[in-house]
């Protein structure tokens, strides 16, 4: 309930599902037909009763659970909105023309038919209102949006029921107006107050909240039977007593533990599939560099050979750079040292190449020491790689500024660079390297609160704090 919306389009059918069918049968059932002939007014009555909340359905039933849906994906709106108008249109006449047949109404526009039009365009509109209070896209808690929803739900369903007095008999919305509340309420209270503390081991608590609730109902129908003299209440009150302690507790615990047991699945489930998915899409953006050893060795003499001191240095870098993602790179942890020692190849590879260019300005600074500890390979090199790839242009003015600083178990890389996305001249620009989320992704799973990424972003620049504890 709080980390995804609730499925309300079926809650919605359901509920009225069942206050429809509520209706139908009530005034099926109600009737005394069965002990005396009715005549013509009684038996028009008694068919209106019936056909009124079952057209009131099949009029819910097309607009909300066929013709909504459909809006999104349907080219044409003035189809949906003509649809719409059909099915009012019909509607209105049918309800109409039933209300005369059984002389419940005098009039053929019936006051209950638009009220409950209006209150369901009521309904849309607040739906739509929440949506905007709650925006799905920016929220990971979605308990408030659930419980207002599911309270707007019970709220006009009852200001429906009570609209539609005529048609509906006058038990059923004082019935499910006091329930429902005090099912909700006998449901919460003993997840939160029973169950909860059971399953906490607070046996005493658990078992002083399970006494009060079942004196709190005797109590009150013993009250009220003597206030209205009525000892068929204290039959009610037994039988309600008999269906919470001996139904609505053990079922209710019952399905808290399966919610549970499910849930703790799906969470497990979910973080073995988030961490295997960051740690696959690590796997494939890795080089694999057997192949390659070999002739970088033989670059690597040729160019000692021929007095090339640069290329010579620039190969030996790459060929570490490779050997670290062979090696340590399939690891879950690795020496700080080995990181930070890769990092600095990266950045003196990208200033190797960009070396003989004037307008661009690299500057990268770390210390030497406290640089202790283990960490996830592959962590820093993102936002460097990234810096990079957007932040040097050959034709404009930029430049990347690097600061790795360990301290006491604690890594701190601060990365500011210009922004230049579209220089096609760099084929640093074109690289993919491994994208950030995967690394946003792989901190929340190894490292969850012991890190904190600050990116800010404007016109001209990019910068990123990044901070992780190792101990």
């Amino acid at each position: 309930m709080k980390e995804r919306p609730l499925p309300f389009r079926q809650i919605e059918w359901w509920v009225m599902t069942v206050l429809f069918v509520t209706i139908i049968l009530a005034n099926i059932f109600q009737t005394n037909f069965y002990y005396f002939d009715p005549n013509n007014r009684e038996l028009a009555e008694y068919f209106a009763k019936i056909l009124i909340p079952t057209v009131l359905y099949l009029a819910f039933f097309l607009h909300h659970q066929l013709l909504i849906p459909k809006k999104e994906t349907r080219k044409s709106k003035s189809m949906h909105y003509l649809l719409s108008f059909v099915i009012l249109l019909v509607s209105f006449v049918l309800v109409g023309a039933f209300s005369l047949m059984g002389e419940i109404m005098l009039s053929f526009a019936v006051p209950y038919y638009f009220s409950s039009v209006g209150l369901y365009i009521g309904y849309l509109l607040l739906g739509d209102v929440l949506e905007q209070i709650f925006p799905r896209s920016e929220t990971k808690d979605f308990m408030a949006y659930n419980l207002i929803k599911l309270g707007t739900i019970f709220a006009f369903s009852m200001l429906f029921l009570f609209g539609l007095q005529e048609v509906v008999p006058n038990w059923i919305p004082a019935v499910y107006s006091v329930s429902i509340p005090t099912l909700f309420g006998i449901l919460v209270y003993n997840y939160f107050l029973i169950y909860r503390n059971r399953l906490r081991n607070r046996k005493r608590l658990a078992n002083t909240s399970y006494a009060l609730l079942i004196a709190a109902i005797v109590i009150f129908f013993i009250i009220l039977a003597a206030e209205n003299n009525n000892e068929g209440l204290l039959v009610l009150g037994l039988a309600i007593l008999i269906a919470v302690a001996g139904l609505i507790l053990p079922f209710s615990n019952l399905f808290f533990k399966k919610y549970d047991h499910l849930l703790g699945q799906i969470h497990s489930l979910s973080y073995r599939v988030d961490e295997g998915s960051a740690k696959l899409s690590l796997l494939r953006m890795q080089i694999n560099p057997h192949f390659l050893f070999n002739i970088l060795n033989t670059l690597y003499g040729t160019a000692l050979q021929e007095n090339a001191e640069r290329t010579s240095e620039g190969i030996q870098k790459l060929g570490d750079m490779m050997r670290f993602m062979l090696h340590e790179n399939s690891m879950d942890k690795i020496p700080l040292a080995k990181e930070k020692e890769y990092l600095i190849n990266y950045v003196d590879l990208q200033v190797l190449r960009i070396k003989s260019q004037p307008n661009i300005d690299i500057d990268f600074r770390h210390n030497d020491e406290n640089c202790s500890g283990q960490i996830a390979p592959m962590l820093l090199i993102p936002f460097v790689e990234n810096a990079f790839k957007h932040g040097i242009s050959f034709q404009k003015k930029s430049w990347v500024k690097i600061s790795l600083r360990c301290t006491d178990g604690v890594v701190y890389l601060d990365v500011n660079n210009s922004i230049h996305r579209s220089d096609e001249q760099d084929p640093e620009s074109k690289a993919s390297g491994i994208g950030l989320d995967n690394v946003k992704q792989r901190l929340q799973l190894q490292y969850p609160g012991k890190h904190e990424l600050v990116i800010r972003e404007n016109e001209v620049e990019y910068f990123v704090h990044l901070t992780i504890q190792l101990s």
